[in-house]
């Protein structure tokens, strides 16, 4: 079911001229566009761009529509979207795989990536020893007063994403773990307002416990995810558990319209052959997050100076 109604006023053809770069077309491509989704942290949407670059060298006409993280595999089922290039196992997975068995969306390959999504501080906080004992998180229960802001009603603070992402994860995870009076998990309203309180605590020098992944930019300045009981099947208390488990480390899939093999052969091909790797998904995000491009100026610069990388998917 969609939680959020897309919005499908075209962002505009993004295009890259880059004559030495182009592929001919193919005749067997439809020319209808080719629908791309754009979320709300950095390398997606800069993944976004990239990867419709590399379909309008190819002759592929692109066009991008916002739309929400969880319920683009029902519009990528439905036809209204055609493909997702950055499907979290963590988040995403159970999501994937329900419009996969309604029918309508398939597997379109596995990137070099691995993913993990959880809770942790910038590395700071350990190298300082502001509560000792991190990463295990059995420390947590000593030092809530190292993370309390002026929002979090004297108890330690725990920025979450957007609650869109996971739900209640992570409020049941931290009451599970008897955690829940000492402190309390905020939502925050997008990735940038994560990185906004990120470099604010990094300049104040701050304890700071915020929810982030990898592969992302903060994979370069140094990033500690707390270590949380392991996971395993069942352990959430969606899916039955207790809820105390960490986080799975995860793949990174791509998902497709089960149409687009037939009416974009070329494109479809390259798509199955698209494959980053950690860093390059980091390198993404750091242009829009570091160096302050626009998404759409990122992917530029990423495919202008990684063609040995590209290329090939479309040959």
């Amino acid at each position: 079911m969609f939680t959020k109604v897309l919005k499908f006023a075209a962002v505009g053809a993004f295009s890259v001229s880059m004559a030495a770069a182009t592929v001919p077309a193919m005749a067997a491509d439809s020319s209808k566009p080719i629908v791309i989704p754009t979320h709300n942290w950095s390398s997606q949407v800069v993944m976004a761009y990239v990867i419709g670059g590399i379909f309008e060298s190819m002759g592929n006409n692109v066009e991008y529509v916002p739309a929400d993280s969880q319920a683009v595999y029902e519009a990528i089922r439905n036809g209204d979207v055609t493909i997702s290039h950055e499907v979290w196992q963590s988040t995403f997975g159970k999501s994937f795989y329900n419009a996969m068995a309604k029918g309508g969306v398939i597997d379109a390959g596995t990137h070099a990536a691995s993913t993990l999504e959880e809770l942790g501080v910038p590395h700071y906080v350990i190298e300082k020893n502001l509560c000792p004992g991190l990463p295990k998180w059995e420390a947590l229960k000593e030092c809530a007063e190292v993370f309390a802001t002026a929002d979090s009603g004297g108890k330690g603070r725990i920025l979450e994403g957007p609650q869109s992402w996971h739900g209640d994860l992570m409020p049941n995870r931290i009451k599970a773990l008897g955690l829940g009076d000492k402190y309390v998990v905020k939502f925050a309203g997008g990735a940038d307002a994560i990185w906004a309180e990120l470099a604010s605590a990094k300049k104040e020098g701050r304890g700071i416990i915020t929810f982030n992944w990898t592969p992302n930019f903060t994979d370069a300045e140094g990033f500690d995810f707390i270590e949380f009981p392991a996971y395993a099947d069942g352990c959430r208390i969606v899916d039955g558990g207790d809820g105390k488990c960490g986080s799975p480390k995860g793949w990174l899939k791509k998902a497709a319209n089960y149409k687009f093999p037939k009416t974009h052969p070329a494109a479809y091909t390259a798509f199955t052959r698209i494959s980053f790797t950690t860093t390059q998904v980091g390198q993404m995000a750091a242009l829009v997050d570091i160096d302050k491009l626009s998404h759409q100026d990122a992917a530029k610069k990423w495919l202008a100076d990684n063609e040995a990388v590209w290329k090939p998917f479309t040959n």
